[in-house]
């Protein structure tokens, strides 16, 4: 009897150790930890991430009169950075480094769907947008179905008015910003057939996704004034439309000044008309 009595009280010491033993086992299971929701996210691309539209900080705070104006030097200036000739037409061009850097996250997206994008034109300082404009009010860039402006036209708000057609007055260019670029053609009739057209088609349904939008849209109800349609323009809103509040609480008719045919910017109300004259779908909200 003792010796029954002794085997099942060894026995129940071993059931008891096991159970020990797998308690303690399982206290020492390390759990895996819970993600957190920022911290151990996958990090966004910058186009993606959301610019907050409540920003206290006026823009006169945040950018300056001579940015706005395109009186600095793109190459100088420690928010501007070189594109990468992989990406554009020309050598030497440059942009804010946050367009820079939603540019490049919609270029990749576009090659992944088969379109691919050059930057034929991003900023321009007030001295190129000078060049431009000068070479078409003296006649040496034809205009309009090859017109010589110089012979054409007199040297006043119609000859004026005619360059604004597609070519701004120097300190009144978007592409002053460092947030504007002009992709693949200057010609609208290259957007609307064959690649062409599904490269437009592609940046109409995409182009939002990473901040971009087309400023020059058609002339109508809903933008009566401004430059004819630019289907190849298109702007980096997070940047543009606090630079776009800035020019219509600081840009004047009286400070476009310095090349032939500024002196007709006030009797054209060319900030009101053209620099103020967007899509309403790019203007600030």
């Amino acid at each position: 009897m003792l010796s029954v009595f002794s085997f099942l009280y060894a026995r129940i010491q071993l059931y008891l150790f096991f159970i020990a033993a797998l308690i303690l086992s399982c206290a020492n299971v390390e759990q895996a930890p819970t993600p957190h929701p920022l911290t151990d996210a996958t990090p966004l691309p910058i186009s993606q991430i959301t610019v907050d539209s409540t920003e206290k900080t006026p823009p006169a705070a945040r950018y300056s009169i001579a940015e706005l104006m395109g009186k600095f030097d793109p190459a100088a200036h420690p928010d501007f950075v070189k594109i990468a000739n992989k990406y554009t037409d020309k050598p030497n061009l440059y942009l804010r480094e946050a367009t820079y850097a939603a540019y490049q996250d919609m270029h990749r997206a576009a090659q992944a769907d088969g379109i691919n994008f050059k930057i034929r034109s991003a900023t321009r300082n007030f001295d190129y947008q000078k060049g431009i404009w000068e070479r078409k009010w003296t006649g040496k860039t034809k205009v309009e179905n090859g017109q010589d402006l110089s012979v054409t036209t007199p040297p006043n708000a119609v000859r004026a008015r005619k360059i604004l057609l597609y070519s701004s007055m120097p300190g009144t260019s978007r592409h002053h910003w460092g947030t504007d670029i002009d992709l693949n053609s200057f010609s609208n009739a290259y957007f609307e057939k064959g690649r062409g057209l599904k490269e437009y088609e592609w940046l109409q349904q995409h182009a939002a996704q990473y901040g971009f939008c087309q400023p020059y849209s058609p002339k109508g109800d809903a933008r009566p004034h401004g430059y004819e349609e630019e289907k190849w323009h298109w702007s980096y809103l997070p940047i543009a439309q606090p630079l776009t509040e800035l020019a219509q609480t600081a840009l004047k008719d009286e400070l476009i000044t310095g090349f032939q045919g500024a002196e007709t910017a006030a009797e054209i109300g060319v900030v009101e008309q053209y620099v103020l004259g967007i899509n309403p779908a790019c203007a600030p909200q």
